[in-house]
């Protein structure tokens, strides 16, 4: 469910280490996601010399909501360390470790027969992708990754061939649509 959380929200890979479970919120405008309709990250990526960036992450997708009020009413309360904060309890620990996430991110991809190029923020690059893909406004992608720059989200965005051809398609459409509208209207 860790993974699946942090494709749900594009999160990084300490991002998503680092949710407590006060974390998460309700959107107004997202009633049907219940207590999970916004994600709010405290410990964002940081630059040098600054303290770690906030955002807010809004939810996309019904399915995140359910996976993590799954975890957090049967999984988590039934684990070692769930008296604390953490949203990741490790059986050792308090919190799971960058190291452990790094492992078992692995073991998954190579059980898979998945690429070994694959890593843990190819879940991010993926969340970006496919919000693209989706018809989402980049300047929302582009929010919801928490990136001052749409330049920086661009390069995330790695859409297939199929996404780019009905992307064309459309395009072509309605330029067509366009032109033949004017001598319709001559008749």
């Amino acid at each position: 469910m860790l993974f699946k959380t942090a494709y749900a929200f594009g999160l990084r890979r300490n991002e998503t280490r680092m949710l407590d479970t006060p974390d998460f919120g309700r959107n107004p405008e997202g009633a049907e996601f219940g207590e999970f309709g916004i994600c709010y990250v405290r410990h964002g990526k940081a630059k040098k010399g600054s303290p770690p960036k906030r955002r807010s992450v809004l939810t996309v997708w019904e399915w995140s909501a359910e996976i993590l009020d799954q975890w957090t009413s049967e999984v988590r309360p039934a684990m070692r360390h769930a008296e604390g904060p953490a949203l990741w309890p490790s059986e050792r620990g308090r919190r799971v470790g960058l190291q452990r996430l790094d492992s078992r991110f692995a073991a998954y991809r190579d059980d898979l027969g998945l690429d070994p190029v694959l890593d843990f923020h190819s879940l991010r690059r993926s969340y970006v992708t496919h919000l693209i893909e989706d018809g989402m406004d980049p300047l929302f992608v582009q929010q919801q990754a928490g990136h001052d720059h749409a330049s920086t989200t661009s390069i995330y965005t790695c859409v297939s061939s199929d996404f780019r051809t009905r992307t064309l398609r459309r395009a072509l459409d309605a330029t067509i649509e366009a032109a033949l509208k004017p001598a319709r209207s001559a008749r």
